[in-house]
């Protein structure tokens, strides 16, 4: 009987029963319940929850009332349960909370009851007749796993069972459909569930000779056959292995346990043999050497045999260890070996690892002596493999390694303890090994942090040898920190305060941790080291505290006293994001959950959060998104365990009251965070200020609501958070879904990001499961319109729309009911939907073959499509009850027809398209095809004439909605298909056959093959890769051949000649190869991989026709392309890298080829090649080697066939170099550059202990003499890369020997490579060993005896330059006779002129100055002669400057500065642009070198300093020069102006400086210059600020850069604004009289710095002329009344895409809420200055009119004192009452009055002589137009029309409409209707309902900070719709009207006179309507009762507001929501 029948029958038994028991009856009808819920249920955790629920109601039910159930009804139960587990076998967990109730019921009912049940169920299994299924299988497995009862029965049963099992293994392994597949897998799983479980069973058969073996025998063979390869699949194969040892387990003796297992071992080696275990005796016949049948064997043992079999001896051999010398070999060899299951090797060894270690006592005992001697081979082995693997770049390998590596330390503890070794000598080699590992090493931290436990005593406390238990009991644990301080400490330090990321990362990470683990008193050393100024410092402060924390568990806010919090919060508001994240994360992270924060703690975060919203920064979003899921999970937490104390507590507790303060200031932050982000998910806002907001939102609903979610593994709420809820809703919080919330979500989903709509629909699953009524039909009507939308953008919200009305809405239509009336298990809302989706879908695709210009206009396909895939794929439960197989042919057919269409399209040809020649058009193809067909439908002939680059909007659109299209073509189809074909193993039948798959399947091909758009390419292989992923892994072989015979036929294209490239310019065929392959099962052995690889190395390699052209496509070319996308594809990964030599060999190879495009597809698969074998991404060579590279060692482990090949290339070229004479040609070795380019990437200064390498070192040596400089520059960096450290001496005494006298006849082109070969090992060596040598001393005595190479007498720059390099290397171990000597020279040869070109001579000059230069002496005289220096030496001085910043002294830079200074003139009137752009770069550096002080200036030098300002400000002016000089001469001229003395001149210039930076500032600037202009703000504005602080003019002129500092914080550049936070902060600093300088000023965040300017501005220019024309002009604006009619003329899309705006990052009504606290204190001051109250009043007079015309645009989108959601809606949406009448004059009426006043009957618009200027006031905008309705089209007095009067005359006549009522409605919002119109403008109507409803959102104070908003394409625009932008504005215009209010108020108030009392009047009724809700919003004692109603109480439980701290009228106040 199925499981619905049982239901359905126990449900009316329970009915019948005896009323006594009513109780008991209940619980057991809910426990029914639960469980049919949980059968129903398709989500494992949703099956989990309900089955723990109903075990729990089964426990609520007495034994009593169970015993009293009735038989019958009592076995319905047992039956109900059985099928239940039944049906969930593939579900464990879920399995065996059934077997819990039936336990339950056998303990306390009826035991034999439901052991008969269960044994009849099994029965079923074992005596049918057929094969056991994989439902069979699955079930037995199951009673054997999961079920108690079921053990035992098949205890009883297991003879019956083992002998199906040996007939149906034997019979699945000759299926080849069922033996790679799941099948095979769960019999072998079964196999091992009996040896493990049944083991006093199984063990006779296998042991003893009196029991039938013959089933057991056929059993073993068929694992051995699987194991030996008869079975593709991996895991099947390793399970098979584990078997075999679980059965070898059984045996009760070790001895012959023993024997079975060596037996087992030998017959893994690749040979026949026999296997005896036991009595069975088997064949062994090995089918491949692939290694999985050792690892199997291996893996096998090492887990389930116990240790006394592990330690057996070979009874056949002197072997006397199965451990060590029979299992390690293998694992040895295994790990050598480079296999594709390399990580697999390593986990055996580290399993192999963790047995020796848990035998280790025995191990001893067996051999009597150490197991891991220091001269061990065992030891040398296993460093050696650990080592060497450290750096794999295969997956999974590197952290094998790392465990391996710390089992073996504590391994060899073990081994040093027991035999008392004291010395531990490997310890401290392996320590000395690590020290010289290079800091790039990737593997060096983890092995260093593992090792430190081990010698950190001896190391830190050298001078005890005891241990720490004999030190002497006086040192304490802080004095031992102390000790360790001396040492440790500057090392820790330097790390944490370092520049490299690596070094930080890992020194938090692990050097940390490990520090406090052992000295937990480091932490006050640590500190104590710190300043919090310095750079750095406040990152490892925040790190050092966090760390300390989370080791200790113990408060850090008590470590520094009350500085503490002062030192977070510098942290918190740092300008680094690194440093606020760890901040944060110090101050959201307790070790303990239950830790409510502090009060301090939550007022800290209230004040980070706000300020922190606008990071453009997607990590730190992430970061910050987790750090506060951590506090509120602390807060929830915390709250709850106090509820439980006080629930639980019979005394009060003295803590009782502070904790109950807690309480409540914790339900009061989680209220505040939850309502903080609603208020900026407006579209005025940026994409970054919503998505943090999103997240926050995100983080406060999955942490304190009780909302369940199935998808999370962890992170549930808890069971019992209900009562925090309870306790929170009690105090009126915690409201988290009203209906006003909900609508401002829905407004997001119109957002025009995606990732936007995508967090806004997950948060509405948090909401009640149904939408109301009425804001389901307008979004049904809003998704509609915006499915036929041509954007794209527009076309994914649409198909939102519709997946959050089916997940939502419970709406569906009569047919679907009635089609769904017999299928009871269905979803007919979603049937409803996919039936209106596919006949949309069909009407689009009519409608494109009959006018495709018409379709993407207004029906495009891509819309309909990707609504299908969000509704059928995304939101239906099953597929199977939602399609069938007539709606699913008709589906597949509609799509084919689709991309078949669009491929014409493409083509221009639908007959060559449906052909089956795969020849994708070229672009020019297309676009005539395209030009074509708008030419076609246009009716006008295409000319020649017309010919532009630019694609025309038609065009555009056409190109557009096929490419995507057919992007969502492919994408729908293979998510259907990977969705079908899931689940339709649970269903009888499948809806789609092999028919239908290959119909698919073309669709895909054609796709791929037939367009050449990369977008719709890249598109469609995401669905083919998910359609062959599906068809790969079943177990039809008929579906498997469908992705096999695809692949073979595109490999077949790729190998035959072509006219049209396939593989090149975005074609489609190598995706389709890489998409098959990507998708073939990882756990197999990956045949198609091996087979394509091959057969493209073989066409590759295929030489080249006789008479090939170069023009063809050519199969050979074809083939490197598809390797290269092999290579580069990430759904490969590791499996190519075992085909990485070939490839690299054929790559260079192919270098040499005639054909051009040969070589450059073999050079883009050779970089692409590099990238993925060295483990890295490409990075620049010239830049030196990358971290994280692989050692040479390392690479050419997991390369080896590489190095012959390359060793080969590399003594050819040396072997030519060598033959070569004096006159000898020039000779190309293509591969030469690259293979010295992939050694030189290596990562170098890793010894290699088995000194293999050392044969590349002559071949690199000889090369220094080739011709091409590039190649000697490069083979001097592999020299290095590929020399062992312990090399490098010796090489450097060869290559200096080397050196020829000046005598001696040599080749410039050796000496100057050997000399770069000297450098590069010089400056490595000099980087590794500070001690001077010897051998270093008899290296720099032969430098010296080679000084001629510096001299004139050697003739080659180069060679001078590259030893002048070497000598400076040297500078610190040379002479001071040499040093002189030689720059003796140099100066001699600097100042002679230079006759002739000379090759080379620029990098002698840079190296001959950089050599002087570095002497102050030598400096001083260059430059003293710099004016009759030549030019190009001048040059050289200018740009050696650039290069030596912040290294001179001080005498030197006066001398340098002043020489600059005195030849300014001259260089700014020449004529070169680069040489004066260079000169003022350094006068630059030399001015602020090191960001000292700046030095005076000569007094004698004031008049041309005038002159020199004159001419950069001149040029500055005029704007010549180029945006890179002008950088610069802005630059220079700011430092200059600010040391410049002459206060009468001075004035002047800084007028002109200023106008200069108010006109480079603007976003049209370029952004050089507004970069410039942030950073001379830093290095002038504030010296000249300080040096003006006395002087009449500083405030005009500080008003002017704080002004310009303000534009620049809201600059989209980043550098500008970070550099701008420097000023405020600089200037701050300075305001407080600490004049720090460069590094060690504390710069502040971005969002601090704004309101820091704004507070200055005040403090210091309040009464300055111009301070409030300068806030007002930072205010948008805006006149409303043009806005809304430019949007309500808005009609469809008229295209694409549309222009960004100048400054994509301002966001005005942020800005405006910033200035309005500052408008307001102006206000406060006039009264104190007549200036300020006359330019308050002249700009009142000017205004007033604007703002009350803003005003009544206010009232017409929200009539009233405060608009309600309903008078919203009704204000946009004529009806009702208030449909027929007119506010303000009516312009923009749109009722249905049809006659004048007059009562005369409206004549029709377009009939009529229109007598105003129509081309002003259109129809579109206006409403007039094919109707006669009264309207006000140019804005007159009121509404109107023409009529035609008595006489036949056209008038015009007012039309008589009465007056809209402009009360407010007292409904409240929350029950407001929305009403959905014919054409809805946008869901942003519905945020426009919310505006009057935002009670939880007005408190909330809003963000201060600038929002920062990201470009989602280049001319792409956010469209937000066009009610969106009107909202956006009106939100900024009420900031306006607020600040103007309120300031026009202060006026009125003391100039009354000025204006008429009926004005005045006017102008108080106008204040009222703005200021009641103000009032409302800022006053304490007001209490909203709900979210249209305002009660004003006497008495209100609110803490007292503080004069300054009101929310709306404080200095961070805003409107909320702005």
């Amino acid at each position: 009987m199925s499981f619905e029948n049982l239901i359905k029958r126990l449900h009316h038994c329970l009915i019948t029963e005896d009323p006594a028991s009513e109780s008991g009856c209940q619980i057991l009808q809910r426990f029914v319940n639960k469980l049919s819920e949980s059968s129903r249920s398709s989500v494992k955790r949703s099956k989990e929850r309900s089955l723990e629920e109903a075990i729990q109601l089964l426990r609520q039910i007495s034994e009593a009332q169970l015993r009293g159930m009735e038989k019958e009804h009592l076995l319905l139960l047992v039956r109900l349960l059985l099928s239940l587990q039944l049906e969930m076998v593939s579900i464990s967990t879920a399995c065996r909370k059934v077997d819990q109730m039936l336990q339950h019921l056998a303990a306390k009912v009826h035991y034999q009851l439901v052991y008969k049940e269960t044994l009849q169920s099994f029965q079923s299994i074992v005596h049918s007749d057929q094969v056991l299924s994989l439902q069979d299988l699955q079930r037995a497995c199951m009673f054997l796993e999961d079920s108690a009862v079921g053990r035992e029965v098949w205890r009883e049963s297991y003879m019956s069972m083992l002998q199906r099992v040996s007939e149906s293994l034997p019979a699945v392994l000759q299926e080849e459909s069922q033996r790679d597949g799941l099948n095979c897998y769960i019999t072998v799983k079964m196999c091992l569930q009996v040896f493990q479980l049944l083991p006093s069973k199984v063990a006779p058969l296998v042991w003893e000779e009196n029991h039938n073996k013959e089933a057991v025998q056929k059993i073993l063979q068929a694992l051995m056959d699987i194991i030996f390869g008869q079975c593709c699949n991996r895991d099947t194969r390793l399970l098979a292995g584990t078997a075999v040892a679980m059965l070898i387990n059984t045996a009760s003796e070790s001895r012959i346990a023993g024997a079975a297992a060596w037996d087992l071992l030998q017959a893994s080696y690749p040979q026949p043999c026999q296997l005896a275990v036991g009595v069975l005796q088997v064949r062994c016949h090995p089918a491949g050497k692939d290694g999985v049948e050792r690892l199997a064997v291996s893996r096998g043992l090492l887990t389930c045999c116990p240790p006394h079999v592990l330690l057996s001896p070979n009874q056949n051999s002197t072997q006397t260890c199965l451990l060590l010398e029979g299992l390690f070999p293998l694992v040895y060899a295994l790990c050598e070996e480079k296999r594709d299951c390399h990580y697999l090797a390593f986990e055996v060894l580290t399993l192999w690892l963790k047995k020796v270690k848990e035998c280790v006592t025995d191990l001893w005992k067996m051999t009597g002596a150490r197991l891991l001697p220091d001269d061990s081979r065992l030891l040398q082995q296993l460093t050696h493999i650990v080592w060497t693997n450290a750096e794999s770049p295969v997956e999974g390998v590197p952290e094998f390694a790392s465990s391996a590596f710390t089992l073996l330390l504590n391994l060899y503890a073990m081994d040093c303890e027991h035999f008392c070794d004291t010395k531990k000598t490997f310890y401290f080699t392996l320590l000395e090994r690590l020290l010289k590992l290079p800091w790039e090493a990737k593997a060096k931290y983890h092995r260093l942090c593992a090792l430190l436990p081990y010698v950190g005593a001896d190391t830190m406390l050298h001078q005890y040898t005891e241990q720490r238990r004999e030190l002497p009991a006086s040192l304490t644990e802080l004095d031992l920190a102390g000790r360790w301080a001396k040492s440790w400490q500057p090392f820790l330090l330097e790390a944490l305060t370092s520049e490299v990321t690596l070094l930080q990362t890992n020194s938090s990470t692990h050097l940390l941790p490990c520090t406090f683990q052992v000295f937990s008193s480091a932490v006050h050393h640590l500190l104590a080291s710190l300043n919090p100024h310095r750079p750095g410092h406040l990152h490892a402060w925040a790190c050092i505290l966090s760390s300390y924390r989370a080791i200790s568990g113990c408060s850090p806010w008590d470590l520094q006293g009350s500085s503490t919090f002062k030192t977070l919060q510098l942290a918190l508001g740092s300008a680094d994001d690194k440093t606020r994240l760890a901040a944060l994360n110090l101050l959201c992270y307790s070790s303990k959950t239950r830790d409510i924060p502090s009060t301090e703690e939550m007022k800290i975060l209230k004040e980070f959060i706000p300020q922190n919203l606008n990071c453009e920064s997607s990590p730190f979003r992430q970061h910050l998104q987790a750090a506060l899921r951590r506090f509120l999970v602390r807060i929830r937490d915390g709250c709850l365990a106090h509820i439980r104390e006080v629930k639980g507590k019979k005394k009060e507790d003295v803590s009782h009251e502070s904790r109950k303060d807690l309480l409540e200031q914790g339900i009061g932050f989680v209220e505040w965070l939850g309502q903080l982000p609603y208020s900026f998910l407006s579209p005025g806002h940026s994409y970054q200020r919503k998505k943090t907001a999103l997240l926050l939102l995100s983080a406060v609903l999955e942490t304190c609501t009780d909302t369940w979610n199935p998808d999370k593994k962890k992170g549930q709420p808890p069971g019992n958070i209900g009562l925090l809820i309870d306790c929170a809703r009690q105090r009126g919080q915690w409201d988290f879904f009203s209906r006003t919330k909900q609508l401002l979500l829905i407004s997001c989903l119109e957002d025009s990001t995606n990732e936007i709509r995508e967090l806004s629909a997950g948060m509405l699953r948090f909401f009640p499961p149904g939408f109301p009524a009425d804001i389901a039909e307008v979004l049904k009507t809003r998704s509609r319109q915006l499915l036929c939308s041509p954007r794209v953008q527009e076309a994914q919200m649409g198909a939102l729309m519709m997946k959050i009305l089916l997940q939502k809405s419970g709406h569906r239509c009569e047919e679907c009911s009635l089609s769904f009336a017999a299928n009871t298990g269905g979803n007919p809302k979603a049937l409803c939907m996919v039936r209106v989706l596919l006949k949309e879908l069909e009407e689009h695709y009519l409608t494109a073959q009959a006018d495709m210009m018409l379709s993407t206009r207004t029906k495009p396909i891509h819309g309909v499509l990707c609504a299908l895939q969000r509704c059928l794929l995304e939101a239906a439960d099953d597929i199977y009850t939602t399609l069938d197989h007539s709606m699913m042919i008709n589906l597949l057919e509609l799509l084919e027809n689709i991309s078949l269409l669009l491929l014409a399209v493409l083509h221009g040809d639908r007959e060559a398209c449906v052909t089956g020649k795969y020849a994708p058009p070229s672009f020019c193809d297309m676009g005539n095809a395209i030009s074509s067909l708008i030419s076609q439908q246009s009716g006008c002939n295409q000319t020649d004439e017309e010919d532009c680059v630019l694609l025309s909007e038609e065009h555009s659109l056409v190109l557009t909605c096929c490419w995507v299209t057919l992007k969502e073509t492919g994408i729908f189809l293979g998510s259907l298909v990977e969705k079908i074909l899931k689940e339709s193993k649970q269903h009888s039948e499948c809806l789609l056959t092999k028919q239908d798959l290959t119909r698919a399947s073309k669709v895909f091909k054609d796709i791929l093959l037939k367009c050449r758009h990369w977008g719709a390419v890249e598109g469609c292989c995401i669905g083919f890769t998910k359609f062959c992923t599906s068809l790969l892994s079943s177990s039809d072989p008929d579906l498997k051949d469908i992705p096999a015979q695809m692949l073979k036929d595109g490999l077949q294209v790729v190998q035959c000649p072509r006219s049209t490239s396939v593989t090149r310019r975005a074609a489609g065929l190598p995706m389709l190869i890489l998409c098959v392959l990507s998708a073939e099962e990882a756990s197999k052995k990956r045949p198609l991989l091996a087979l394509s690889m091959q057969t493209l190395l073989d066409t590759a390699r295929r030489p080249l026709d006789e008479n090939w052209d170069q023009t063809l496509d050519l199969p050979q070319v074809c083939a490197v392309h598809t390797l290269q996308a092999l290579v580069r594809g990430a759904g490969l990964g590791a499996a190519v890298l075992q085909f990485a030599p070939g490839v690299a060999i054929l790559s260079l190879t192919l270098l040499r080829s005639p054909c051009w495009a040969m070589r450059n597809a073999a050079l883009q698969l050779y970089s692409s090649l590099c990238s993925r074998v060295l483990g890295q991404r490409s990075s620049i060579v010239e830049a030196g080697p990358t971290q994280h590279s692989m050692s040479p060692a390392a690479f050419f482990f997991h390369y080896p066939e590489l190095q012959p090949f390359l060793l080969g290339e590399l003594r050819g070229e040396a072997q030519h170099l060598q033959r070569l004479t004096g006159g000898a040609k020039l000779h190309l070795q293509p591969s030469l550059y690259l293979i010295l380019t992939l050694l030189a990437q290596l990562q170098p200064g890793i010894q290699d202990s088995s000194e293999a390498l050392l044969d590349f070192l002559p071949a690199l040596l000889q090369l220094s003499a080739s011709p091409i400089y590039s190649v000697r520059l490069m083979a001097s960096k592999a020299l290095v890369a590929m020399t062992p450290p312990s090399a490098y001496m010796d090489l450097l005494i060869k290559l200096t020997s080397k050196l020829p006298g000046p005598q001696e006849s040599c080749c410039h082109n050796r000496l100057h490579g050997q000399v770069l070969q000297i450098k590069a090992l010089l400056d490595r060596a000099l980087c590794a060993d500070s001690v001077l040598s010897d051998n270093l001393h008899e290296v720099v005595s032969r430098i010296h005896a080679s000084m001629w190479l510096g001299t004139a007498a050697q003739r080659c720059p180069l060679v001078r330059a590259v030893y002048l390099s070497v000598a400076d290397s040297l500078r610190k171990h040379s002479c001071e006779a040499f040093l002189l000597q030689l720059s003796d020279k140099l100066m001699h040869d600097l100042q002679t002129p230079q006759q002739g070109l000379q090759v080379g001579l620029s990098s002698f000059h840079q190296q001959a100055l950089n050599f002087l230069c570095t002497d102050p002496k030598w400096a001083c005289q260059i430059w003293e002669n710099f004016s009759a220096a030549p030019p190009e030496l001048r040059l050289s001085l200018v740009s050696w400057l650039q290069d030596r910043r912040g290294l001179m002294q001080t005498d030197m830079k006066e001398v340098i500065q002043r020489v600059l200074q005195s030849n300014l003139k001259e260089a700014l009137l020449g004529d070169s642009v680069d040489y004066r752009t260079r000169y003022l770069a350094a006068l630059i550096a030399v001015i602020t070198d090191g960001g000292s002080a700046l030095p005076q200036p000569l007094s004698n030098s004031e008049p041309c300093l005038s002159e020199c300002l004159h001419l950069l400000l001149q040029d500055l002016e005029v704007q010549k020069g180029g945006p890179e000089f002008l950088s610069q001469a802005l630059n220079a001229a700011s430092l200059l102006l600010s040391q410049w003395s002459n206060f009468s001149l001075k004035t002047s210039m800084l007028q002109r400086w200023c106008s200069v930076l108010e006109c480079q500032r603007t976003p049209e600037a370029p952004e050089v210059l507004r970069v410039m202009c942030s950073e001379v703000l830093c290095a002038a504005g504030v010296p000249l600020i300080n040096t003006l602080r006395e002087h009449s003019s500083l405030p005009a002129i500080m008003m002017r850069l704080i002004n310009t500092g303000l534009y620049l914080l809201q600059d989209q550049s980043p550098q500008a604004r970070q550099k701008v936070a420097r000023f405020a902060s600089l200037l701050h600093h300075s305001r407080q009289g600490d004049n720090r300088q460069g590094d060690s000023v504390y710069i502040m965040q971005i969002n601090r710095a704004l309101l820091l300017l704004l507070d200055l501005l005040l403090q210091e220019c309040w009464d300055t002329p111009g301070t409030l024309e300068l806030l007002l002009s930072h205010l948008p604006q805006t006149d409303l009344m043009s806005v809304l009619k430019e949007a309500s003329a808005t009609g469809g899309t008229s295209c694409l895409y549309e222009q960004d705006e100048v400054n994509v990052f301002a966001e005005p009504s942020i800005m405006s809420a910033h200035m309005l606290p500052y408008l307001l204190q102006m206000a406060d001051k006039s009264s104190q200055s007549s200036a300020l109250a006359q330019t308050m009043t002249s700009w009142a007079e000017e205004n007033v009119a604007q703002v009350l015309d803003n005003l009544t645009a206010c009232e017409q989108l929200q009539p009233g004192k405060r608009p309600t959601g309903a008078a919203v809606v009704e204000g946009s949406t004529p009806s009702g009452e208030q449909r027929d009448c007119v506010r303000s004059r009516g312009v923009d009426y749109r009722g249905e009055q049809q006659s004048s006043s007059t009562g005369l009957t409206c004549l029709n618009w377009i009939n009529t002589a229109r007598d105003y200027d129509v081309e002003m006031h259109p129809d579109s905008q206006t409403g007039a137009g094919d109707h006669n309705y009264c309207r006000n089209p140019d804005a007159s007095e009121g509404p109107w029309c023409y009529i035609a009067s008595p006489d036949g005359a056209i008038q015009r006549q007012l039309c008589a409409i009465e007056t809209c009522n402009e009360q407010t409605s007292a409904a409240s919002a929350e029950s407001a209707p929305l009403r959905p119109t014919e054409i809805l403008p946008s869901t942003q109507s519905l945020q426009l309902a919310t505006m009057g409803q935002q009670r939880e959102v007005a408190a909330v104070q809003p963000v201060m900070g600038i929002s920062q908003r990201v470009r989602t394409g280049p001319k792409k625009k956010k469209d937000p719709g066009p009610m969106g932008m009107v909202l956006g504005i009106l939100m900024m215009a009420i900031i306006i009207i607020l600040g103007v209010g309120i300031m026009l108020g202060y006026f009125y108030k003391r100039v009354r006179t000025l204006k008429k009392q009926h004005d005045q009047r006017v102008y108080e009724r106008e204040m009222q309507r703005i200021t009641l809700p103000l009032s409302a919003f800022s006053n304490p004692t007001c209490e909203l009762i709900d979210e249209n109603t305002i009660v004003i109480t006497a008495e209100h439980e609110t803490t007292p507001v503080q004069e300054g701290g009101d929310p709306l009228m404080g200095q961070h106040a805003g409107t909320p929501g702005a």
